[in-house]
Order: structure tokens, then C-alpha cells, then sequence
């Protein structure tokens, strides 16, 4: 089963467009947010004002401090024989320094590279970005989401010019040393050129967030983050923007309010909370577990229809972002590391190492959630009793208000309007064309996390309690496609993607991965086919 749809306006191509650069940029950072998780936590209990940081001789070795070296940028490490306590990040020479300067940027890269020309992209994406890690004093997270896709598209160019054209038995040769040299050419153009490049977007990047610092105007982003989440741009925008940017000031500050603005649970907290008091109808009933998940489970897009709901609740969004950020920037609040998935856990976890404040930055950091909830709760509060009874009479007489809002919330992230009625279509057109047997059944979304996963946990649950056994599901990014799947399910305004990905497995659209009708009869539709 496919899906098709009628052109799309202009506005309409511009956000879809704006929506896959923003996929792109997330999906070098997002398969990797365990990498830094684990540098964060390193960080935390190891260097010199670590929670292990006088358990001598392990936490001198994986730390780095005390009289150890530290990293004399660019060059070789130099020994100084002198404290590193107040050192920057980057100097530590244990597992830190080495990790921030060397690991997660390569990992970037390398990641970049595969996403546009498979390993041999992510092979030369990797040697490029090392030029520009050697040739630069600063941690290359921007570098390596620079010179990573640029290194991988010069691969895929380079392998079309002799495409068909080697003889056989010479492939390798070709295929390796053609990958070396061009590997070795562009690290040394990292090196010379890139890294200079960069450094100088970083600083102009550095001196905008410190411009907005010092005005205190960092508060108005919530004035583009808030909305933009709500049009799913919320990966772009955090780990595309915000954690790169913030990784470098961690590794100055060892923290970075960055990594609050876009992740920060209280405004979409404050938000279900005040449905679950004051809304109607489903909307109303589903609040508080759509609470649980995005508070505890940091997945955020589940608030995103009730915003739309009632488009003015944005405002109170913006204010509780707002709230939450000037409480952090005022009081000196931040993250060592990037919480992700965006739960009250992970912000904890993140916020509480020494090196980032401890308690006291910890005690800032939970504030800035609480208040930022509590503004967006008394706005939203004040918006939803404004309406109340035009809502419940609206309900009475039968008007899907909530689900409304689900097929606008698919709207923003692209989907043209004439195919949003159509709900039940694509399980019926999946029934039909269900002519091999199901075994691997994969979620996909733009990132491979949060909302698929869900998905993929609901329908695993009815697998198992139908008895059906031999079928496999999981959830993956929709770019990580690659055809072997028997069933692909999609929110419907990425199904045409996926399916461009995945041409022949069969593809069921839902419109929520929460709770969908359609998954009982997927499993209904397998069941059959363990009947014949």
C-alpha cells in the first residue's frame, strides 16, 4: 500500500523542506546522544571537582587532573606539571578531554557520512573531520556537521565517475586507495581551510547567544522554539542548533543553558495539566497520561495536538518557555550534558555533577521546570475556562475537536489537506495488499525514537496477547529504510517518504502512534495469515 497526495502549496513545500534539513541535521546528533551521555557522566564523576574526584588513582587516570598533562591546542600533548583544577574540559588529558575533542565529533561525522553514501561516506567523512579537529582549538562539533556530509557527498560524486567502469578484479584497489587519497586531500583542507572557517562560526555563533546573554533577550527564543516545536522542528532545532552550541560552552562553563530551551518538560507539563483540569471531551481524558509520558518519558510531540487544540495555548507555551529560560539564565542554571529524550530524569541526571553546580544548580534548574509549568498551567487555565462551555456544547453536539487538531498537527509537519479525511483508506489498501507473510513489522519516524517507539511497544503488546508469535517489531529513523521490512508504519505525513525508502514492503499510515484502530488490524490481518 502507498500513499499519494496532490501537490502541496508553496508554504506547505517551504515547511516540509524545512522539516527534512531539520531531520537531517538531528539524525547526525541523535543516534549518538548516548555517546555524550556517557562523556557527561564521566565528566561528572571523574575530573578534579567530580563526585570521584579525589579517589585516587582511578579518578586520576580517567579524569585527568592533578598534575597531569594538559593539551596544549593545536599540537602535541605537553606536559605543564601544574593543577588542572578550573581547567577547561577540552584539557583534560584522561577520558574527558580526548572524548569531547576526538570521539563525539568523529562520531558525528561518521554518522553524516553513512546517512549520505553508506560506510565509504562515513570512512572519508571521518578522516576529513579529523583534519579539521587537529587544525582548530576548539571542540569541532559544527566542523564535523559541516565537513562530515561535505566529505561523504565529494565520496558519492567520486565513486559516479568510474561507476561500471573498473575492470573486473580491480575493485578494491580502486575502491580503497581512491577513498584514501581522497580521505587524506580533504583532512588536509580541514586542516588549512576548514577549521579557520569554523572557528570563526562558532565565535560569531558564541557571541550572538552571549549578545542575547547580556541583554537578557535569551528568554524571546521561546518565541520561535515554542511555536516550532508545535510544527515538529523540535529535533532540528535541539539537537541540530542548541546541543552542538552548547557542547562547546560546556566545555568552558561545564554547563550551558542551551540545552533548556528546547528540552525544558514544564511547559508542555503545565499544558497537559491544565487540560486535565479544565479541558473537554478526550482531550480531557487523555491528559494526564499523555502527562505521565512526556514528564517522565520526555516525549514531548505527545502535547503537541492539545496546543492545537487551541491554537492560543501557544501563547502560554511561549510564556512558560520564557519563564523557564530567564529563571535559568538569571540564576545561572544549565545541563552538562543534553537531555534526551527531554524527561525530568534526564534533565536531573544532567543538571546535578558537580561540575555543573551540583545541588545548588540542580535546585535553579528544577525552579525554572516548576515555574515554567506553572505559568504555562494559569495561562492555558485561563484560555480553556474562557471557552468552557463553548466546548462542551461543541462536544455534545458531536464536533471531534481533539482529533481535529490530530489532522492539523500532521498538517504542520507537511501533509497536504486533501488526503486528511482519509483516514481509514490506507488499512484497507494495507489488508489488500498483504499477499506475502508478515514477519518484520518496523515504527518509523523522523528520528527513530520517542513517538515510534511507543508505537512499536502498543502493537508488540496486542501481538503478544493475540498469541501471535514469530513476528518481529521494531522502531528505526525513516532514512535507515532499507527495503528489508515487511510492513512499514508511518504517521501519514511521512508515509510517502518512507515508502520512497521502502518501495516494497507494505505501508499502513496512522494518524496517531499512541492509539491507532488500525493496529488491531494489522494484527488481525497477521493472524490471518498464520491461519492459512
Amino acid at each position: 500500500m502507498t500513499t499519494t497526495s496532490s501537490p502541496g502549496s508553496g508554504l506547505s513545500k517551504a515547511r516540509l523542506g524545512v522539516q527534512r534539513f531539520g531531520t537531517f541535521l538531528s539524525g547526525m546528533i541523535m543516534p549518538n546522544i548516548a555517546a555524550f551521555i556517557a562523556w557527561g557522566f564521566i565528566t561528572m564523576l571523574f575530573i578534579s571537582a567530580g563526585w570521584l574526584g579525589g579517589w585516587y588513582p582511578v579518578a586520576d587516570l580517567l579524569g585527568g587532573f592533578g598534575d597531569a598533562a594538559q593539551i596544549n591546542w593545536p599540537g602535541a600533548m605537553t606536559a605543564l606539571a601544574q593543577d588542572a583544577d578550573g581547567a577547561t574540559f577540552s584539557q583534560y588529558v584522561g577520558l574527558v578531554g580526548p572524548m569531547i575533542t576526538y570521539l563525539l565529533p568523529l562520531l558525528i561525522a561518521n554518522t553524516a557520512g553513512r546517512m549520505i553514501h553508506g560506510e565509504r561516506g562515513g570512512v572519508v567523512a571521518t578522516i576529513a573531520t579529523m583534519g579539521v579537529i587537529v587544525g582548530t582549538s576548539i571542540p569541532m562539533f559544527l566542523g564535523a556537521m559541516i565537513m562530515g556530509p561535505f566529505a561523504a557527498l565529494m565520496t558519492k560524486w567520486m565513486d559516479r565517475l568510474w561507476e561500471g567502469k573498473i575492470k573486473p578484479g580491480f575493485e578494491m584497489l580502486v575502491n580503497n586507495f581512491s577513498a584514501g587519497i581522497l580521505g587524506m586531500l580533504l583532512s588536509i583542507l580541514g586542516f588549512f581551510v576548514f577549521g579557520p572557517v569554523i572557528i570563526g562560526v562558532s565565535n560569531v555563533l558564541g557571541g550572538a547567544v552571549a549578545w542575547l546573554v547580556s541583554l537578557h533577550l535569551l528568554p524571546l527564543a521561546s518565541i520561535i522554539v515554542e511555536p516550532a516545536k508545535v510544527l515538529f522542528l523540535n529535533n532540528a532545532i535541539n539537537h541540530g542548533v542548541f546541543t552542538p552550541l552548547g557542547l562547546e560552552q560546556v566545555t568552558e562553563a561545564g554547563k550551558s543553558i542551551l540545552f533548556l530551551i528546547e528540552a525544558n518538560p514544564g511547559p508542555g507539563a503545565g499544558l497537559l495539566l491544565a487540560f486535565s483540569f479544565f479541558g473537554v471531551g478526550l482531550a480531557k481524558s487523555s491528559a494526564p497520561g499523555a502527562l505521565v509520558i512526556q514528564f517522565l518519558g520526555g516525549i514531548h510531540e505527545i502535547y503537541f495536538p492539545y496546543a492545537l487544540a487551541k491554537p492560543m495555548t501557544i501563547l502560554a507555551l511561549i510564556a512558560g518557555g520564557a519563564t523557564g529560560v530567564a529563571t535559568n539564565m538569571v540564576l545561572g542554571g544549565g545541563l552538562a550534558f543534553p537531555a534526551a529524550p527531554g524527561s525530568i530524569i534526564a534533565v536531573t541526571a544532567a543538571a546535578s555533577g558537580p561540575a555543573a553546580g551540583g545541588i545548588g544548580n540542580l535546585l535553579v534548574v528544577y525552579l525554572s521546570v516548576v515555574l515554567a509549568a506553572a505559568v504555562t498551567f494559569l495561562i492555558t487555565a485561563v484560555i480553556l475556562r474562557a471557552s468552557h462551555k463553548r466546548d462542551l456544547a461543541a462536544e455534545g453536539a458531536g464536533a471531534d475537536s481533539f482529533g481535529a487538531a490530530i489532522s492539523q498537527t500532521t498538517a504542520n509537519k507537511g501533509k497536504e489537506s486533501s488526503v486528511l479525511g482519509t483516514l481509514g483508506a490506507p488499512a484497507a489498501a494495507a489488508t489488500a495488499s498483504a499477499t506475502t507473510p508478515i514477519r518484520t513489522v518496523v515504527f518509523a519516524c523522523d528520528a527513530g525514537m520517542g513517538s515510534s517507539a511507543m508505537g512499536a511497544s502498543v502493537l508488540r503488546n496486542k501481538i503478544k496477547k493475540a498469541g501471535i508469535e514469530g513476528v518481529t517489531v521494531t522502531n528505526q529513523a525513516i532514512a535507515n529504510l532499507d527495503g528489508t521490512a515487511d510492513l512499514v508504519i508511518t504517521q501519514q505525513q511521512l508515509t510517502d517518504r518512507a515508502t520512497a525508502k521502502s518501495p516494497n514492503s507494505i505501508h499502513v499510515s496512522v494518524d496517531n502512534f499512541m492509539n491507532s484502530p488500525k493496529y488491531d488490524e494489522v494484527v488481525e490481518m497477521v493472524r490471518n495469515q498464520e491461519e492459512k
